[in-house]
C-alpha cells in the first residue's frame, strides 16, 4: 500500500498536473535562457514544462524523456509543435550524445529517481559547455500545503502513514540537498529559489476526488483504504480546510528550484 504510481496522464492532472503547469512558466521565466536553444526536459511527465519552453522560451527543439509509456503518450497528445519530440527513457542513462542540448531541465521529478545524482550527471554530460542544467521539485516537507493536509490527517488516524510521507521520505526536497547535488555534479553558477503559487479548488470535492485515482503515494494510500478509514480520512481533512464563503480552497503551494552552468572550456 502506498506504492509510487505514475503511469496515467489524465489521473495525474486532475491531481497535480494542474498546478504543475504555472510552476512551470515560472520555472521557465526565471531561467531566463536565450533563444535558440536546443533544450532537453528529462522526466517529463504529462509533458507541462514541455509545453512552458516552447511557449516562452523560443527553443530551436526539445526532447522529451520520462519511463513511464502512458505519460509519454499523454505528452505526445498534449504537445502537437513540431519541434517537439518524446522517448521512453530513463533520467540515469539517457540515450543522447554529450553536449548536445543548451538546456536539460527536469521538474518534479529527481526525488523519485532512485539515484539523483546519476540523473543530475546525466544531465550534466548532455548538455554543452555553458549551458544550462536545472529543475525544480515540490517542498514537501513545509509548503506544499495541498500535499501535507492530506499527509498531517492520514498520520493522525494511522500513525504508520508518516512513513509514506513525501516531506519525510524526499529530503532531497530542500534548498541545501539541491544546492549540494548541484555542486557534486561540478556545475558552476549554482542558485536555489523558491517558487510560490496558491492552488485554488471550487470546492473541498474538487481537492479530494483526485486522491481517489490512485496516482503517487497519496492517491495510492487513500485508494488502498478499507471505504470506512477513507471516509473517516476524507472527513478529518474537510474539517480542517480553509474554506471561503463561496466554498472554495486556497492552499499555498511551494518548489524549489536549482540552477547552474555547465563549465565552460
Amino acid at each position: 500500500m502506498g506504492a509510487d504510481i505514475w503511469a496515467v496522464g489524465d489521473a495525474y492532472e486532475g491531481y497535480m498536473g494542474r498546478w504543475s503547469r504555472p510552476v512551470a512558466a515560472a520555472f521557465v521565466a526565471w531561467l531566463g535562457v536565450p533563444a535558440g536553444r536546443r533544450w532537453l526536459d528529462a522526466g517529463c511527465g504529462t509533458g507541462a514544462l514541455t509545453a512552458a519552453v516552447l511557449a516562452a522560451a523560443g527553443p530551436d527543439r526539445i526532447a522529451g524523456a520520462d519511463p513511464s509509456a502512458g505519460f509519454v503518450r499523454h505528452a505526445r497528445n498534449l504537445v502537437a509543435d513540431a519541434r517537439a519530440g518524446f522517448a521512453v527513457a530513463d533520467a540515469r542513462a539517457l540515450p543522447f550524445g554529450d553536449g548536445r542540448f543548451g538546456a536539460a531541465v527536469s521538474g518534479l521529478v529527481l526525488n523519485f529517481v532512485p539515484d539523483p545524482a546519476a540523473a543530475v550527471a546525466e544531465l550534466a554530460r548532455v548538455t554543452a559547455p555553458g549551458g544550462t542544467v536545472a529543475a525544480y521539485v515540490w517542498d514537501y516537507a513545509r509548503r506544499m500545503d495541498v500535499i501535507r493536509a492530506f499527509w498531517s490527517a492520514a498520520v493522525e488516524l494511522d500513525p504508520d502513514a508518516g512513513a509514506l510521507d513525501e516531506g519525510a521520505r524526499f529530503p532531497l526536497c530542500r534548498p541545501e540537498p539541491l544546492r549540494a547535488l548541484w555542486d557534486g555534479a561540478g556545475l558552476t553558477w549554482v542558485e536555489v529559489a523558491p517558487i510560490d503559487m496558491d492552488a485554488v479548488f471550487r470546492d473541498f470535492d474538487d481537492y479530494w476526488r483526485p486522491f481517489l485515482a490512485g496516482q503517487g503515494p497519496a492517491p495510492a494510500y487513500a485508494a488502498a483504504l478499507p471505504r470506512a478509514r477513507r471516509a473517516a480520512l476524507r472527513e478529518r481533512i474537510r474539517e480542517r480546510m480553509p474554506v471561503a464563503a463561496d466554498g472554495s480552497i486556497t492552499l499555498r503551494t511551494r518548489a524549489w528550484a536549482v540552477r547552474g552552468e555547465v563549465l565552460a572550456h
